[in-house]
This record gives C-alpha cells, sequence and structure tokens, in this order.
C-alpha cells in the first residue's frame, strides 16, 4: 500500500469515528418498549474495530514518515516544516488584510488611519512564501504516492 492510500483511508476512518458519535448517542437510550435503530454492542464493537485500524495506521504512517527521506531530510521534518509555514501564511493574510483596509473619513478633521507596514512589500513577501509553500507540499505529495507504506 502507498503511503498517500494510507493517508486517506486515515482520514476516513476519522471522519467515521467522529460520525460515531452521534450514532452511539442517538441509540443510547430508547422509550420503553421500543428498540434502538441500530444496535449499540454492534455499534461499540464497530467503533473498536475502526480504533485498532486507526491506530495500526497511524503507526505505519509515522514509521514511513520518519524512514522516508526527501533531499537528505526525513519526510517528518518537511511535514512539520509545511505545517508550521501554513500556520504562518494564515496569519501574515489576516495581517496584511488588516493592513491593507482603507478607512474612510467624513472630513478631514476626523483621525486619519495609516497602516504600520508596507503593503505592497509584505504582499511581495507573502507571494514568495505561498509559493515556497506550494513547492514544498508538492514534493510531500509526490512522495505520499511513490512510497510504500512501512508494515
Amino acid at each position: 500500500m502507498k503511503l498517500a492510500e494510507a493517508l486517506l483511508e486515515r482520514a476516513d476512518l476519522q471522519r467515521r469515528i467522529d460520525q460515531m458519535n452521534g450514532r452511539l448517542n442517538n441509540n443510547a437510550r430508547v422509550q420503553e418498549g421500543e428498540k434502538p435503530a441500530e444496535d449499540p454492542k454492534a455499534l461499540l464493537k464497530e467503533l473498536e474495530s475502526m480504533t485498532s485500524r486507526l491506530e495500526t495506521l497511524m503507526a505505519q504512517i509515522n514509521l514511513t514518515n520518519s524512514a522516508t527521506l526527501i533531499d537528505g531530510e526525513p519526510l517528518t521534518v518537511l511535514l512539520a516544516r509545511r505545517d508550521a509555514r501554513r500556520e504562518q501564511l494564515q496569519l501574515l493574510r489576516s495581517f496584511l488584510d488588516t493592513a491593507s483596509s482603507l478607512s474612510d473619513r467624513a472630513r478631514m478633521s476626523e483621525i486619519k488611519i495609516i497602516s504600520t507596514v508596507n503593503v505592497a512589500n509584505l504582499q511581495k513577501e507573502l507571494d514568495q512564501k505561498s509559493k515556497a509553500l506550494r513547492e514544498l507540499d508538492g514534493k510531500i505529495q509526490a512522495a505520499n504516492w511513490t512510497t510504500e507504506l512501512k508494515e
């Protein structure tokens, strides 16, 4: 199995486990004399099976990520770099949106609000960082589809 396939299966399992919460709660209690729409014992057994598979997949994915080298660096390091840079770019975009918004004044006597940074320069920097992130993500995605999952 390729790493990318394991990642897709992990995402599906996580989604199904999240949905299990509602299914279990919907079948936790019924009116006396009624039957639940789904058997809670079967749901709990299914949850156990899914979490067991998720645990196995997560371990295999982590082992594969730490053993896979891209340009001499472990995939785990690249994933951490990507996640940190995504977070940084999200904050920079928000800051840039605020810095570039114009403040209308009805009269010249009102206080003038100005940006504290050079918006054009910051936008160029943001564009460069976004491109670098896309390139890094491309390397990671390529590795996901070419790397065999460690057993």
